[in-house]
């Protein structure tokens, strides 16, 4: 009954939440995609003629506002945006897609080849990374989690990312919140956390944005 109650309480909140109003009316696929559009009018992270990739990308609703900040007025974009899950995606235009595990050795020479890298070269302006584990509600057990998926995403920037680019992840405030700062403060020079007014505010979702590799 009580679970009942809660899907009946997230449906009301979901139907009558503006930002799917206005992804419904902007032909975005989540609302999530103005969690980074906020990111990105406040720090200015996307620029035409920059390699994005966006990690745990499905549904598609970043990549999609990626391509709308990098589109040319021809048709096309400026720049390359690469976009990996281990779920399916609909096909998106200007965006290349691979499933898989990225740490998959196919699937990372696959990456490799898409970005026309020579072995060790770093060709990444920016990484994104929206992934989040499935969730038990078991509060250590789910910090553990989501811990592994940042440092994933670390390892993936601290490979492809240019000495000046950007890594943007989700993280939740709670158990483990404050060592993942703490490893971006080790990998990166500068570290902010951002709230978007999109995230909702029962949500403890933060976003943690770190710019400009320190040299190892």
């Amino acid at each position: 009954m009580a679970k009942n109650k809660f899907n009946q309480s997230w449906l009301h909140d979901h139907i009558n939440d503006p930002y799917v109003k206005l992804a419904q009316r902007e032909g975005y696929r989540t609302r999530a995609a103005y969690k980074l559009k906020e990111i990105d009018e406040q720090d200015k992270l996307i620029r035409p003629g920059q390699v994005i990739v966006d990690l745990g990308a499905a549904p598609g609703s970043w990549s999609q506002y990626v391509r709308e900040r990098l589109k040319k007025a021809g048709g096309g974009v400026d720049g390359q945006i690469i976009a990996l899950d281990v779920l399916p995606m609909e096909p998106l235009a200007d965006v290349s897609f691979l499933q898989g595990d990225f740490r998959e050795e196919e699937v990372f020479m696959r990456l490799e080849a898409l970005l026309e890298a020579e072995p060790g070269q770093r060709r990444v302006d920016l990484v994104l990374s929206d992934m989040a584990p499935n969730l038990s509600g078991v509060g250590v057990a789910d910090a553990a989690r989501m811990q592994h998926v940042i440092e994933l995403a670390m390892e993936f920037a601290q490979k492809h990312l240019k000495p000046s680019g950007a890594l943007l992840v989700k993280a939740f405030h709670g158990s483990g919140y404050s060592q993942v700062v703490e490893a971006f403060k080790r990998q990166f020079v500068t570290v902010a956390p951002r709230k978007p007014k999109a995230s909702r505010d029962k949500s403890s979702e933060t976003f943690i944005l770190g710019r400009t590799l320190k040299s190892s």
